[in-house]
């Protein structure tokens, strides 16, 4: 019997794994938990994504963890450098929720779904099929991602367990 490798994934960081590791990443409230995986090598990788977009970025020194658009092309390199094929990726996830709601429709204040849109969008520029997800609504949730089968288990306190 082989034994997971449970590998932390933080908030506004990604990480990736061969056979035996599971990905695991938790407090997806807005911030959106990608994750893509090469079936035929066994490589996982995931990305703990907070806002869509760098564009917006005030640090002096990017984390490219931190938004949609520098995180997935990172996590694509990682996953590489460790053997999978970017043409056998597929894509899925979970969070992307509206926590709050806010009296006015100012579209800064969505950040739940456009982090979705913008993992969406930057997927489809890649031609990496999105097959699962489990996004939006108003709660948060916990993923673990197993490099062995490519299972995604979305816990929630309100909505229990869901397999992806």
């Amino acid at each position: 019997m082989i034994q997971d490798t449970y590998i932390k994934v933080g908030m506004a960081d990604l990480n990736v794994t061969g056979a035996g590791g599971v990905l695991k990443t938790t407090g997806l409230g807005s911030c959106v938990g990608l994750t893509l995986y090469d079936s035929l090598n066994k490589i996982a990788g995931m990305a703990h994504i907070m806002l869509p977009s760098s564009d917006i970025s005030r640090d002096e020194s990017l984390n490219p963890a931190k938004y949609a658009d520098t995180a997935v092309p990172e996590l694509l390199a990682r996953m590489e450098r460790i053997g999978a094929r970017i043409r056998s990726l597929e894509a899925k996830m979970a969070g992307g929720a509206q926590m709050f709601a806010f009296a006015s429709q100012n579209e800064t204040m969505r950040i739940g779904p456009r982090n979705v849109e913008a993992c969406k969008e930057i997927l489809k520029r890649l031609n990496i099929p999105l097959i699962a997800e489990d996004t939006g609504s108003n709660y948060g949730r916990t993923i673990e991602f197993y490099s062995e089968t490519g299972l995604l288990l979305v816990r929630s306190v309100q909505h229990g367990v869901k397999e992806l």
